[in-house]
């Protein structure tokens, strides 16, 4: 199982802290260091079943630079979504949790992360 985080985010610290809690078995990575190629995030979107509007923070300072509240939410600028996230990872809502099963959430509940557990 992997986690994204930002150890700056008290969802992800709290996410982290149910995990060890339960013993699970994980890696971090930091995806603001380490961030997802295009690839990735539409991998983890399929996994999802969400769109990049999804879990795009539309509420950050650099969503606001972009005028991302006017873009179209569509099949047409889908992909232009997919590569502003990658291009900007701080707009990735986290934590997101991929499980070696292929479930994923977007773990910013308790019962998010309870849910990807065995």
């Amino acid at each position: 199982m992997e986690i994204w985080i930002n150890p700056a985010c008290s969802k992800c610290r709290s996410a982290l802290s149910i995990l060890d809690a339960e013993a699970a078995e994980y890696t971090v990575r930091h995806y603001l260091e380490d961030p997802p190629d295009e690839a990735e995030i539409r991998a983890v979107l399929t996994r999802l079943g969400l769109e990049p509007w999804d879990i795009t923070r539309t509420g950050e300072a650099r969503a606001t630079e972009l005028g991302m509240a006017t873009w179209p939410r569509d099949a047409d600028t889908r992909d232009r979504w997919i590569g502003a996230l990658a291009e900007n990872p701080i707009l990735i809502q986290r934590p997101i949790i991929t499980a070696d099963d292929g479930t994923t959430v977007v773990a910013r509940s308790e019962d998010a992360v309870r849910s990807i557990l065995p």
